[in-house]
């Protein structure tokens, strides 16, 4: 018996994995554009929420975008006070509890609410980007976008937009089962306006001289020349720098960060015998942790990625002559 030609195309499609038929919506694409410039061209102020594994913080963020850059100001407002200075790649952090300042750089991490590459376009080659309904959130009516992963290497994420400046408002990353790893809220936020600098300053930047200074001192590095390499990396995800660090007191330690424009992985090198760590996997929030002993190194992967991400990039360093 001949199938009609409707049935038989209705039976091929269920056949076809479902996000090879979905086309990533151009206009999504378009909101993408827009929180990114947002984040990146306005000035705000604003208080978020954090949750992550039934526990909650509350920050308070300023950002002041002046002709000699962008400053930023991230206050801990819930538990041990701290205060984080943002200029560039260069970060400081306060922590008057114990007096310590730490200095580091945070090539390639990116934070709530710039959480977007510039590049948007190359999202949709991993990510199925579509528009959701309209809802308000901290007082701004604004629009949905999610963005569905293509494969098990990364998280989807569901942002809201402010749908007069793109501003990002909230935004959720949900594992496979969709169940919600962690999410960012504003509860009130100030877009543009009078934003004073002294608010972008940090109440202890008179008193830090008296205090504990702990410099990452990262300085970028070929860790090729040292003999490591990547023998694969996780669909998506390219380097995107290569450096040499302090962690923990531990000087050399090698570090490179990969991305796919959204979500990062970094991987630290060290001596096995200064890592205190045991090997394994670990997760806090969306935030994964797999350790690995490579001879007499330590190889660990932190990213806000699956567990098969990061132990897919731990198990691919190799080094030679080893």
């Amino acid at each position: 018996m001949r199938l009609p030609r409707r049935l038989l195309v209705l039976v091929a499609a269920l056949l076809v994995p479902q996000w090879v038929l979905a086309q990533t919506d151009p206009s999504a694409r378009q909101w993408l554009q827009r929180i990114y410039s947002a984040t990146q061209k306005l000035s705000y102020t604003g208080t978020f929420v954090y949750y992550h594994d039934d526990q909650v913080e509350t920050s308070r963020i300023t950002r002041l975008v002046e002709a000699s850059g962008p400053v930023e100001k991230l206050e801990a407002l819930d538990g041990v006070p701290r205060e984080v200075i943002r200029k560039g790649d260069e970060v400081v952090c306060y922590l008057p509890a114990t007096m310590t300042v730490k200095v580091d750089k945070l090539a390639g991490r990116k934070s709530f609410p710039a959480i977007l590459p510039e590049q948007i376009n190359e999202l949709s080659e991993y990510y199925l980007i579509r528009r959701g309904g309209v809802e308000r959130v901290a007082g701004f009516p604004s629009q949905i976008i999610v963005l569905n992963p293509k494969d098990g290497m990364r998280y989807g994420r569901k942002l809201w937009a402010d749908l007069h400046t793109g501003m990002l408002l909230r935004a959720r990353t949900f594992n496979e089962r969709n169940e919600v790893m962690e999410s960012f809220t504003f509860t009130q936020l100030q877009i543009g306006g009078n934003i004073e600098r002294e608010r972008v300053r940090s109440q202890f930047a008179n008193k830090w001289k008296e205090w504990h200074v702990e410099n990452s001192g990262a300085e970028p590095a070929n860790l090729g020349d040292a003999g490591w390499t990547l023998r694969a990396q996780p669909p998506g995800f390219r380097k995107i720098t290569e450096m040499t660090r302090t962690l923990g007191g531990t000087p050399g330690v090698g570090h490179m960060v990969l991305s796919d424009g959204l979500a990062a992985m970094s991987v630290f090198i060290q001596s096995s015998a200064s890592s205190s760590s045991p090997p394994g996997l670990s997760r806090q929030g969306a935030i994964n942790v797999y350790t690995r002993d490579l001879g007499r190194h330590r190889i660990t992967v932190v990213g806000e990625t699956p567990a098969e991400s990061v132990r897919f990039l731990a198990n691919a360093i190799e080094h030679r002559g080893r």
